[in-house]
């Protein structure tokens, strides 16, 4: 299933994805979708009966078709508990940017209010000169993850996946001392979106193409597979550190092509330049930057 929330911030709407693509209306199945309602087997089956019985639109359970074409399109996961970040994920990106490759997966955190629609604005922090784009595979977790030993346990706490853009001021996070928290938290650093797409749908998550442009010119052409530590080893690994609850998001790295890695002068976002952006089945975002 595609899942998704529609509406003004704080009042989005669930729904989900029929199989002509119209989203349907949830919002008298299930107050929202978030860690309860993917922890919960029973209200996502009944999801995905109403969808099958009512998608279509016709007979008495139909669920009714949701115009998002006036709404706003939010992130597809309400009241996310955290997000992990995994830095250095990807070969070509260790290698453009001139870095060792890890021994074990780097963590850093980003807060969830960081967490905006997929066509929200983004903003250039106050005083920024190097604010960067990163396109990831965001992992949304549906099972608690605790201590976990093998890599299909950690598959099997995977509710679902959706498209994040980890956006990032290098110059807060590598020249300002301290952790990198500091250039990964800055107010809308997190497009979410659109949609948050079921495991079941994406049977290999070392598959996918991710893609992103700014202001039309491709930057980033990479694929999963060419993620350092893959998906379910990621998973496994941050359970044995933190536990990871449903409702958590995991970004699990960027490709090569972020402004980082290029010849100087390195092309950084300034106000009024557009990202978009897309992964293989997971939909596709656009964002234009503004002053913050």
């Amino acid at each position: 299933m595609k899942l998704l929330r529609a509406g003004t911030a704080g009042a989005e709407r669930p729904a989900v994805l029929d199989g002509a693509g119209v989203p349907r209306d949830l919002s008298a199945l299930v107050p929202d979708i978030d860690g309860a309602l993917l922890a919960d087997e029973d209200a996502l089956a009944g999801v995905r009966t109403a969808l099958e019985d009512g998608g279509a639109g016709s007979g008495a359970g139909a669920l009714p078709a949701l115009a998002v074409e006036d709404l706003r399109i939010g992130p597809p996961l309400a009241r996310i508990g955290k997000i992990v970040c995994v830095g250095l994920n990807y070969h070509d990106h260790a290698r453009e940017t001139g870095a060792a490759l890890p021994e074990e997966p780097i963590l850093f955190m980003k807060a969830p209010d960081t967490v905006v629609g997929p066509y929200d604005p983004v903003r250039v922090p106050r005083g920024s000169e190097k604010t960067d784009w990163e396109v990831e595979l965001a992992v949304v977790i549906g099972r608690t993850a605790r201590c976990l030993d093998t890599h299909e346990e950690a598959l099997a706490c995977v509710a679902g996946y959706a498209v994040a853009n980890d956006v990032s001021e290098r110059a807060f996070q590598i020249e300002r001392g301290g952790q990198w928290d500091k250039g990964k938290n800055c107010e809308t650093f997190n497009p979410l979106g659109p949609w948050l797409v079921t495991a079941d749908e994406i049977p290999d998550p070392q598959s996918l193409g991710l893609r992103l442009w700014v202001n039309g010119e491709l930057r980033q052409d990479g694929t999963t597979a060419g993620q350092i530590f893959p998906v379910a080893e990621v998973v496994r690994y941050i359970s044995w550190f933190m536990t990871l609850r449903p409702g958590d998001v995991v970004n699990t790295g960027t490709p090569a092509g972020v402004a980082l890695g290029q010849p100087d002068p390195k092309p950084y976002l300034r106000p009024g330049d557009v990202m978009e952006l897309e992964i293989d089945g997971l939909g596709r975002q656009r964002q234009e930057l503004t002053a913050g």
